[in-house]
């Protein structure tokens, strides 16, 4: 009920600024409705989106389940799509069978390794892993760019800062007649996949214990300091795949035009699905969908491309704001 009254005062919100802006909000909302799920093209173009959202999404709230702020899935997006184009550059003749799982194992060492850094600056250093992961964001965002400006340019892009395109074999291909990519099977495994370890498995649960209290899982002589490598590493190499996929199966060559935002967004999915799989799953959809329908906002109202960012920040603030009735309750007592 308190995630329904949030999304609902979200969207009255929108709806004011909206009209602050001179468009007629009702419509503005049933167009933006309209563009995201009104149609098969949209819904497709929804998944297609709500696929890197979803495993970066999975990836963040693997750490937050044991309390541990992985801020960096922006970068570790980063990192896996750059671990891929390194397979694909260096063994352009490889067949697909091969090809593709290189790529994947790549990503995720790309994707990996970039939440290692954080976990183990956490757990050696006591550094705080919210900063640590959010300034990498930075340092891989720039050296993907510095890569697809400098020593990964295709010299036959005029001038253009991107990689050659994937030979065939490097990309991932469509389900049947649809747009839809084969990432979407990747993605509905690993949301099996999880929800069955956090809901059977003895380390899921040593997980949750370690979350709930750390100074516990010292005395329970849990590993707790373990536990933080893993999830961190397991969130950046799922954040990874996502990059790995948008590069393969979306774009077909590295360009800066992959940074749009996902890791950021999986972190309101992650708050807002409340770190569940199956919620995570719908919640990804959600935000696909106000990215797709804000595009078609732009198209028929000249709405900022910036609105859905806005839309996606109240979002966030009213889900963590309901979140304080769902703890605490409020009694009101009078002055005696």
């Amino acid at each position: 009920m308190i995630l329904g009254l949030a999304i609902v005062l979200s969207l009255s919100v929108s709806a004011l600024l909206l009209h602050w802006q001179d468009k007629p909000a009702r419509d503005a909302l049933v167009i933006l409705f309209q563009g995201a799920f009104g149609s098969w093209h949209a819904l497709e173009d929804c998944t297609i989106k709500a696929v890197p959202i979803f495993l970066c999404s999975l990836g963040v709230a693997v750490a937050f389940r044991l309390q541990v702020w992985n801020i960096g899935a922006e970068g570790q997006f980063a990192m896996g799509a750059i671990g891929a184009t390194w397979v694909v550059l260096q063994f352009p003749q490889w067949p697909a069978f091969l090809l593709l799982p290189a790529m994947m194992a790549a990503a995720a060492l790309g994707g990996g390794f970039c939440g290692l850094i954080p976990a183990l600056l956490k757990v050696r250093l006591r550094a705080n892993e919210i900063i640590v992961s959010l300034m990498l964001n930075y340092v891989c965002i720039l050296f993907l760019e510095y890569l697809v400006y400098g020593p990964w340019k295709d010299p036959v892009s005029f001038g253009f800062p991107m990689t050659m395109v994937f030979p065939p074999a490097a990309i991932v291909g469509a389900i049947g007649s649809s747009r839809l990519n084969w990432g979407l099977v990747l993605a509905l495994a690993c949301a099996v996949g999880f929800w069955i370890f956090f809901r059977f498995s003895r380390l899921g649960y040593e997980l949750k214990v370690c979350g709930e209290s750390p100074r516990v899982a010292g005395y329970a002589r849990l590993p707790y300091h373990g536990l933080v490598i893993a999830v961190m590493v397991t969130g950046g190499a799922l954040a990874g795949w996502a990059g790995f996929l948008e590069v393969s199966a979306t774009l077909n060559r590295l360009q800066p035009s992959i940074m749009v935002g996902y890791g950021y967004t999986a972190i309101v999915v992650a708050w807002l699905a409340r770190l569940s799989p199956a919620s995570i799953a719908a919640a990804s959809l959600l935000l696909a969908g106000l990215r797709v329908g804000v595009e078609n906002l732009q198209l028929e109202m000249q709405v900022p491309a910036a609105f859905g960012g806005i839309m996606e920040g109240v979002l966030l603030l009213t889900v963590l704001a309901g979140g304080f009735f769902v703890r605490y309750r409020v009694r009101w007592r009078g002055f005696s």
